[in-house]
């Protein structure tokens, strides 16, 4: 236990100070909620579950029962602290929140959440959690577009045993829009409609669910960069009529809950997969067909 605690404080003092050390609000949380994630899944002695993150003024802060320790951040001066357990019962000075997030980043740390497997997700997205809450989001910029196949923007982790619980996940777009592009062709069906309808009917459903994702909620505020997959889908069409502009941006924002079903085979899901098995389904022409994964 002296020993983690030991390398979490040496880790910590070796970080690289980030030039700009003005965070607003909404970063210190998703940091805060970074940190955190990545000292569960790092020193599991000391942080041996995943908690959900407090706020209480002005404190970010998660308590771990089973070793009686607060890990947290003060909002007013961005400090990293640590009480209770092997710490003591004195708040511990760690280093700067900045500081803590540099070397995570630098050092390829894991930083992810308890509730969706991000390993596979395209860099610039960015995740966090708090209780049954997660919040996706490319602060505001536009990443590259996803593989069409991963439609689940919150797959559930690799499970070590079979749950039994099928999960059907519902997206429920609040805001869409698409810029650099403009279409207007007498007697053709505006695509770019089609395309952003069509993301408010994207479901997933997850054979072997963990228990725990029965209630989670997923806020998602994405930019995508789709200047590729509409150059091959005009790519047939006469050029009168349709203006370009790239980039060509796809902005979504939208929540993603989910329930419990008996089949996920017998529902009107996009893609299926098994958190268990591995195994990924995408639907094509009315059936189930099994992918790589």
């Amino acid at each position: 236990m002296k020993h983690c605690m030991k390398q979490f404080i040496l880790s910590a003092c070796t970080a690289i100070l980030l030039g700009n050390s003005h965070f607003a609000a909404a970063d210190t949380i998703g940091d805060t909620n970074i940190l955190l994630n990545w000292a569960e899944n790092t020193f599991s002695q000391l942080f041996p579950s995943h908690q959900a993150t407090h706020n209480i003024e002005p404190w970010l802060y998660r308590y771990y029962p089973e070793s009686g320790t607060y890990a947290g951040v003060n909002k007013e001066n961005n400090g990293v602290y640590v009480l209770g357990g092997s710490f003591g019962n004195e708040p511990k000075f760690i280093d700067t929140l900045p500081n803590l997030i540099n070397q995570i980043e630098n050092s390829g740390g894991n930083g992810n959440i308890a509730a969706c497997d991000t390993s596979k997700i395209p860099a610039g997205i960015a995740y966090t959690q708090s209780g049954t809450v997660v919040t996706v989001t490319t602060k505001g910029q536009c990443v590259p577009a996803p593989d069409i196949s991963n439609t689940n923007i919150c797959q559930a982790p690799k499970q070590t045993t079979a749950s039994g619980i099928s999960l059907l996940g519902s997206n429920t777009v609040t805001s869409s829009k698409i810029e650099g592009l403009k279409i207007n062709i007498p007697g053709l069906p505006d695509p770019i409609k089609g395309i952003v309808d069509a993301s408010a009917n994207v479901k997933h459903c997850t054979i072997n669910a963990p228990a725990e994702t029965a209630s989670l909620v997923v806020n998602s505020d994405l930019c995508f960069d789709i200047t590729s997959a509409i150059t091959e889908l005009l790519a047939g069409f006469p050029v009168d009529g349709i203006a370009m502009t790239p980039p060509v941006k796809y902005f979504t924002a939208g929540t993603y809950t989910s329930q419990i079903v008996a089949d996920c085979f017998a529902t009107d899901a996009t893609t299926i997969s098994d958190a268990f098995s591995g195994d990924v389904w995408i639907r094509q022409d009315g059936s189930f067909v099994k992918v790589n994964n």
